[in-house]
C-alpha cells in the first residue's frame, strides 16, 4: 500500500526531502504522494521516513493504493534499477 498526504498537513517541508524515491511533491494546496513512486520505503528503510518525521501524524495508508511487501519490493527494484 503506498501512503498518502490529508488534509491535515501545515506545508512544513520535512517530508519531501526524506523520501528516497522522490514520490512527495508539492500539490496545489498541500504535499502529494505519488502511489507510482511509493514503496513505503520497502528496500531503503525498516520504516517510511516520511511518517516518522511528519509533525502532525498526517501520512497513513492509502487504503485505494493496497500492496503487499513483495510487490512494494518489486517495484523498488524496478524503480533503482536493481531487478
Amino acid at each position: 500500500m503506498s501512503l498518502i498526504i490529508t488534509d491535515d498537513c501545515i506545508n512544513c517541508d520535512v517530508c519531501e526531502p526524506e523520501c528516497p524515491n522522490a514520490a512527495i511533491s508539492q500539490g496545489e494546496e498541500i504535499y502529494v504522494i505519488d502511489p507510482n513512486l511509493c514503496t513505503e520505503c520497502v528496500g531503503h528503510y525498516d520504516e517510511p521516513q516520511c511518517q516518522q518525521v511528519c509533525p502532525v501524524d498526517c501520512i497513513p495508508l492509502d487504503e485505494n493504493n493496497v500492496e503487499s511487501k513483495d510487490q512494494l519490493m518489486k517495484k523498488y527494484q524496478v524503480l533503482t534499477g536493481k531487478a
